[in-house]
């Protein structure tokens, strides 16, 4: 692995993201990020989601200094920077194509189930903040300017078999696996967002994955019609990612 290499994972929220930073971040040669371009987003956007005031003033705000810091030193030093990204919160100028040196990753989750667990959160939800079609465009963008097919896994192969999919995903990634990744140490990390408090409350208590999901839970009708506007860039996405 070359010094300095620099993974950003595209997630929509209610997936297993923060799982999976906190598997990176069981690794002793790897730092990660949470979201950094969250509070740009939010204050470009207007959108007044929980402790949205609090995040945009611990956060830095503007996106091209928060691209540079992205593309700049990775901290601590670490050989491996872990970069948890949402791509619907980029609203502005700031794209995937900003950052052609990244080794980029896409995360997806069936819309049903996103739709379930983001209801819990936020009393309304629309399409857009579930952020499949920005991933499926994103996916795209990178074929383009890599040449190769997007890496891209769906959490419920990761719950069902972990270390099968980490090990590939890391294979994909040309970085070498850790076993560190299975497993961490519950409780809040100084690098998670100020948002871990509302965001955060079942994964502060594990110290790795879930088990595997179970059968699809029914929707009402309205969330249903949400998760129908974003299953086919979900089926799109899901026949690119990665299979054993």
């Amino acid at each position: 692995m070359n010094e300095s290499t620099r993974v950003a994972m595209w997630s929509g929220p209610r997936n297993i993201s923060t799982a999976m930073m906190r598997s990176f971040g069981g690794r002793s040669d790897c730092a990660v990020s949470d979201e950094p371009f969250y509070g740009a987003f939010l204050k470009t956007s207007g959108q007044r989601q929980p402790m949205a005031d609090e995040i945009i003033a611990s956060m830095d705000c503007d996106w091209q200094s928060v691209t540079d810091s992205m593309r700049g030193p990775v901290p601590g030093g670490k050989p491996l920077w872990y970069q948890k990204h949402m791509p619907h919160h980029m609203v502005a100028d700031v794209s995937i194509a900003d950052f052609p040196d990244h080794r980029h990753a896409f995360l997806i989750r069936d819309p049903e189930r996103v739709v379930a667990s983001y209801a819990v959160k936020r009393v309304e939800v629309a399409a857009d903040d579930l952020g499949y079609a920005r991933q499926l465009e994103y996916a795209d963008r990178v074929a383009q300017m890599t040449g190769k097919a997007p890496v891209v896994l769906d959490s419920a192969d990761i719950l069902r078999d972990p270390e099968a999919h980490l090990g590939a995903l890391c294979a994909a990634l040309d970085i070498p696996w850790d076993a560190g990744m299975l497993s961490w140490q519950s409780g809040q990390r100084d690098t998670d967002g100020i948002w871990a408090s509302h965001w955060y409350g079942r994964v502060v208590e594990t110290t790795g994955f879930g088990e595997a999901e179970s059968a699809i839970i029914k929707l009402e009708k309205s969330r249903q019609a949400i998760a129908d506007q974003c299953r086919d860039a979900y089926a799109q996405l899901s026949e690119m990612r990665i299979r054993l």
